[in-house]
C-alpha cells in the first residue's frame, strides 16, 4: 500500500489519506485494491478512471491494480483481466498504445464469454445503442437527453475503453443528441462528469475539436470538484436548468 506521503514515487501533500477501501483479491505479486475513484480523480489525477497500474499511472504502486468503486459492482474480473495483460506488457517495455490494443482484446474476449454480446445481438441483429438506456436522467430545453446508461453492457459492445461518460460528437454509436453518463459513477460524482459532458458536447458543437475541448472541459471539471458550491451555476450555463 502507498503511504499518506507518496504515491509510486510522487510526493502527495501529506493531508491527502489513501484511497484504498478493501483488498480484492491477489494475482500472484499483484495486491487488487478497490479505491475511492472520486478522491483519486479530485485530488491526485483527474484523468484516473475505472482502474489503472503503475505503468500508466505513476503514483499507483507497481504491485498494485487500483480498481474504482463501481456504482454497480459487476465488472471487476474484466478490469482484472485487462490489468494483467496491460501491466505485464507493459513492465517489459511495450508502449502503453500497444500494450491497450493487447489488453482490450483479452478483455473483450472475457466479455463474450460472459454473454454480454449475445444479449445485445439477439437472432443475428446489430445491437441497439437504445438498449443500453438505463433511465433518462433529464431532457434539456436545446433537446439533448442526458441518459444514464449500462456502462459494462457499453464496454461489452461499443467500445471497451468508454468510461464515465460520452456524447454524440465524441462517439459515433450515441444518438444524435444524447448525452451518457456511466450507471458505475457513483451518484455523488456525476454532476462532475455530466458538467464535463455538456460542456465539452457544447463547445465541439461550436466546431472546436474534441482535443481542445476536452482539455477545457477538464479544467473546468477540476475546479468544481474543488469548488463544489459552483457546480450548480456551472451547470446552468451549460443549459442544465
Amino acid at each position: 500500500m502507498i503511504s499518506e506521503t507518496e504515491t509510486g514515487g510522487i510526493t502527495m501533500p501529506e493531508t491527502l489519506k489513501p484511497p484504498y477501501l478493501k483488498k480484492a483479491g491477489q494475482r500472484g505479486r499483484i495486491s487488487v485494491w478497490i479505491v475511492d475513484g472520486t478522491y483519486v480523480r479530485t485530488h491526485v489525477d483527474e484523468e484516473f478512471t475505472n482502474y489503472g497500474q503503475h505503468y500508466n499511472f505513476k503514483y499507483i504502486p507497481k504491485e498494485e491494480f487500483w480498481i474504482d468503486r463501481e456504482g454497480k459492482p459487476d465488472e471487476l474480473k474484466f478490469f482484472v483481466d485487462h490489468l494483467l495483460v496491460e501491466h505485464r506488457l507493459m513492465e517489459s517495455g511495450v508502449p502503453y498504445d500497444q500494450a491497450l490494443v493487447a489488453a482490450d482484446k483479452a478483455e473483450l474476449a472475457e466479455r463474450k464469454r460472459a454473454g454480454d454480446v449475445k444479449r445485445m445481438t439477439k437472432g443475428g441483429q446489430l445491437p441497439d445503442a437504445k438498449e443500453v438506456h438505463v433511465r433518462l436522467w433529464k431532457k434539456l430545453e436545446s433537446m439533448v437527453s442526458v441518459w444514464i446508461v449500462d456502462g459494462r453492457l457499453v464496454r461489452s459492445v461499443f467500445d471497451v475503453d468508454f468510461t464515465e461518460g460520452g456524447h454524440d460528437y465524441v462517439y459515433e454509436f450515441v444518438p444524435q443528441n444524447e448525452v451518457w453518463i456511466d450507471n458505475d459513477l457513483e451518484e455523488a460524482e456525476r454532476p462532475y462528469v455530466l458538467l464535463h459532458e455538456l460542456h465539452e458536447r457544447n463547445l465541439m458543437a461550436q466546431s472546436w475539436d474534441y482535443d481542445r475541448a476536452h482539455e477545457d472541459s477538464s479544467k473546468i471539471e477540476y475546479h468544481c470538484r474543488h469548488n463544489p458550491n459552483e457546480l450548480h451555476a456551472a451547470l446552468g450555463k451549460e443549459g442544465w436548468e
